[in-house]
C-alpha cells in the first residue's frame, strides 16, 4: 500500500506538508469530511490514494462563494463531485415536503448543502475551470442518471449527465471506474476518448443514436416519450431494470433533447481480496480536525464494520440493486479480524462495535451458485427456496463468535438490520447466537406490511413468513429474566396500499401488540420500482393498474400506523368512516380511536358535511 495521510487534504497548508503542490484529483463533496470507510469521499480518496493518486478534498464549499471551489486550485487528472452519502433533496426534505430541521452529514446539524447539490457543484465548477474534466458521481448522480420522476418538483427531470456541465457519471460504488478513468487521463487519453468504462455513463451527440443496433445496445423509450406518457416511462424503467447485472448487462441508451445518455454495463463486484485492502486503509474514523462541531452521522457508526455489499432481497423501495448491485460481496474474516483489532486500539474505542454488517447484516457469506458463471437471474428475485442459492447462516455465526474474542472487545452488534425470512427452521441456532450476544433489548426488524399484496408490491416476505419469525422468537425468550423485544418497522403509503389495507395492518399492529412509534411514510426516490408505480401508476413488469395514494389519503394512512397518537385521532376517524368501519370507534378493547366530541368532529369530511 502506499504511505497514507493521517487525513486527506482540504487545505494547501496541509497540501504543502507532504510535498504537494497539485493535486491529481479534488473531490467536491456535500458532505462535512469525515476519514470513516462509511463516509463515501472519505473511502473513494484513501482508495485513489492507495492506487498512488494525491487526492484533495473541498467538503462542503460555500456554493455562492466561488473562492471556496478556488481553495485547493486546478488538478492535474479531474474534479469528482458528489452531492454526499445521501440524495440532496431526500437529506434536506420530509416525505411531505417539509424542510427536515437538521442535516445529519453536516458539523452541528447545520445546513450547509444545496438542494440538487451535483447539479450546483458542477455548474459553478464548469464556470471557474471550464478545460478542466468533471466527474459526477455518488448515490445522487447514481440513481438520477436516466430520465427520472422527481418526487419534489412533481415531474419526469432529465437525467443529472444531460442537465449538469459534467463529462462524465460513475455509478454504483465507484472504486473501479474512478480507478481507471484516472488511470487512462494519466496516460494522456482526452476525457472525452473514455467511452467504454463499466459503471459509466457518457453523453454523445443527439444524431448518434444512429450508429446503435439493437444488438449491442438497448435503446430505451426518450426522454420526451417519458416525460409526457406514464406507460412509456414504465417500459423504460423495465428494460434498465433488466440491464443491471455485470454480466449480462448491455448498453442502454436513452435520447435527450440535445444529447444522448448512454451507460455502460455496471462494473463488476469487487473480489474479497479487493474488498478486504479497501476497508484495512488506515481511516482514523474521526471528523476532520478543523470542525468545532460534532458530524451527528458519525456517532452511531464511528466503531461499526462493513463485512459485505450488495443485497439480492430487492425491495421496491430500496435503491439498492441499482446502487450496489445484487450480487453479495463478502470480506474475509481475517480481515475483519484485523480491522476490529485496530480499532480497539482507536482513542474513544470503549469496548463495543457498534455494527457488523451490510445492506443487510445476515447475508453475509451468502452468494448463488451462478453469479460467477452467468450472472444475476434475468429478475434477479433471489428467494430462500430456490436451489441455486447458499443462504447458510454458517459464515456469520463463525464471524461473530471469533470477533467476540478480541482481546478488548466487549459487546459486537449486529444493528443494520436482517432478513427473518433467510432464518430457516433448521437455523433456530444463528437466532439464538444473535440474540444472546448481538442484540441489546430490541431487535429490529422490517416487515413493512402484511397485507399479501400490498407485500407483493414492496418485493417484501408476506404476513406468513413474519408471523413464524414472531413465534421462533417469542419461543426464544421463555423462561429469560430480560426479555428481549421486536421492533417492527411497518410503512405507510406505498403504491398499492389502500386504506382498507391500513386498517388491516393497524389491527394487526393491536391484536399482536407491535404498536411502536417508528414508522416510515413512503418516499418516492429515484430509480426505485415503487417510484415508478407511484409516478405512473402501472407495476412496469405487468402493466397492470397499481393503487396510488396520495395527498390526503397519503396523510391518512400515515396516521393509521400511529392510531394511538390522540394528534391522529380526526385523520384517523375520516379513514375509518371513509371506509364503513365505524365498528373500529369507540371505547372497546377492539377499537382503535375514541369517538371525538362533536366540536372537533365538524373539522372533518364525513357525513356529508364539508371541511372548510
Amino acid at each position: 500500500m502506499t504511505d497514507q495521510p493521517d487525513f486527506i487534504p482540504m487545505s494547501m497548508g496541509e497540501a504543502r506538508r507532504l510535498g504537494i503542490t497539485t493535486f491529481d484529483i479534488i473531490f467536491i463533496s456535500g458532505d462535512a469530511y469525515v476519514d470513516h470507510p462509511s463516509f463515501a469521499s472519505a473511502l473513494l480518496s484513501r482508495a485513489l490514494w492507495d492506487r498512488g493518486f494525491s487526492v484533495g478534498i473541498i467538503a462542503q464549499p460555500d456554493w455562492q462563494q466561488p473562492q471556496d471551489f478556488l481553495r485547493l486550485g486546478k488538478p492535474r487528472l479531474f474534479f469528482a463531485i458528489s452531492a454526499g452519502n445521501v440524495d440532496s433533496m431526500v437529506s434536506h426534505y420530509t416525505a411531505r415536503k417539509r424542510l427536515r430541521s437538521t442535516d445529519a452529514y453536516s458539523p452541528g446539524g447545520k445546513w450547509r448543502r444545496p438542494d440538487r447539490a451535483s447539479l450546483v457543484y458542477a455548474e459553478k465548477l464548469h464556470r471557474l475551470f471550464p478545460e478542466t474534466p468533471l466527474v459526477i458521481g455518488g448515490i445522487e448522480a447514481s440513481l438520477r442518471r436516466f430520465a427520472h420522476y422527481d418526487y419534489w418538483s412533481d415531474r419526469v427531470r432529465q437525467s443529472l449527465l444531460a442537465d449538469a456541465p459534467a463529462d462524465i457519471l460513475v455509478f454504483g460504488m465507484g472504486e473501479l471506474p474512478l480507478f481507471t478513468i484516472a488511470e487512462r487521463l494519466s496516460s494522456g487519453e482526452h476525457i472525452a476518448a473514455i467511452t467504454n468504462i463499466p459503471g459509466t455513463v457518457i453523453k454523445k451527440g443527439i444524431h448518434s443514436i444512429n450508429e446503435h443496433s439493437s444488438s449491442e445496445a438497448v435503446i430505451i423509450p426518450s426522454f420526451t416519450e417519458v416525460y409526457s406518457d406514464k406507460r412509456s416511462y414504465a417500459r423504460a424503467f423495465s428494460m434498465i431494470h433488466a440491464e443491471q447485472d455485470p454480466h449480462r448487462g448491455r448498453r442502454v441508451v436513452q435520447a435527450h433533447p440535445k444529447t444522448l445518455i448512454s451507460q455502460n454495463p455496471p462494473s463488476r463486484p469487487l473480489s474479497t481480496h479487493e474488498l478486504d485492502r479497501l476497508y484495512e486503509l488506515p481511516f482514523s474514523r474521526t471528523a476532520h480536525p478543523s470542525y468545532e462541531e460534532p458530524i451527528p452521522a458519525l456517532e452511531p457508526v464511528r466503531f461499526s464494520v462493513v463485512s459485505h455489499r450488495g443485497c439480492f432481497g430487492n425491495c421496491s423501495f430500496c435503491a439498492i440493486s441499482h446502487h450496489q448491485g445484487s450480487i453479495i460481496q463478502s470480506r474475509s474474516l481475517s480481515s475483519i479480524t484485523r480491522e476490529i483489532t485496530r480499532i480497539t486500539t482507536l482513542p474513544g474505542f470503549r469496548g463495543i462495535v457498534q455494527d457488523v454488517g451490510g445492506p443487510t447484516a445476515n447475508m453475509y457469506g451468502m452468494f448463488c451458485r451462478n453469479w460467477e458463471t452467468r450472472g444475476t437471474c434475468p429478475d434477479r428475485v433471489c428467494t430462500p427456496g430456490c436451489p441455486n442459492l447458499a443462504c447458510s447462516h454458517d459464515h456469520q455465526i463463525t464471524l461473530l463468535k471469533t470477533l467476540r474474542q478480541i482481546p478488548g472487545v466487549k459487546r459486537v452488534f449486529v444493528s443494520s438490520g436482517i432478513r427473518y425470512d433467510l432464518i430457516g427452521r433448521d437455523e433456530e441456532d444463528y437466532l439464538e447466537e444473535l440474540c444472546t450476544w448481538h442484540v441489546s433489548g430490541h431487535l429490529k426488524v422490517a416487515p413493512e406490511h402484511i397485507t399479501q399484496h400490498v407485500t407483493g408490491l414492496m418485493g417484501k416476505p408476506g404476513r406468513e413468513a413474519f408471523d413464524s419469525f414472531r413465534e421462533k422468537f417469542k419461543a426464544f425468550q421463555a423462561g429469560k429474566k430480560k426479555r428481549q423485544y421486536l421492533v417492527p418497522y411497518f410503512m405507510s403509503g406505498h403504491p398499492g396500499c389502500t386504506s382498507r389495507d391500513m386498517i388491516e395492518l393497524a389491527e394487526y399492529i393491536r391484536d399482536n401488540r407491535l404498536y411502536t412509534e417508528q414508522v416510515q411514510d413512503f418516499t418516492p426516490t429515484p430509480m426505485t420500482l415503487s417510484t415508478c408505480m407511484y409516478h405512473t401508476g402501472i407495476n412496469p413488469f405487468t402493466l397492470e393498474p397499481v393503487h396510488v395514494p396520495k395527498d390526503r389519503e397519503k396523510r391518512i394512512q400515515r396516521a393509521m400506523l400511529q392510531y394511538l397518537d390522540k394528534a391522529n385521532h380526526e385523520l384517523v376517524l375520516e379513514g375509518l368512516h371513509a371506509t364503513g368501519r365505524m365498528d373500529l370507534i369507540g371505547d372497546g378493547e377492539q377499537c382503535l380511536v375514541p369517538v371525538l366530541p362533536k366540536n372537533r368532529q365538524k373539522r372533518n369530511n364525513w357525513g356529508g358535511k364539508k371541511r372548510a
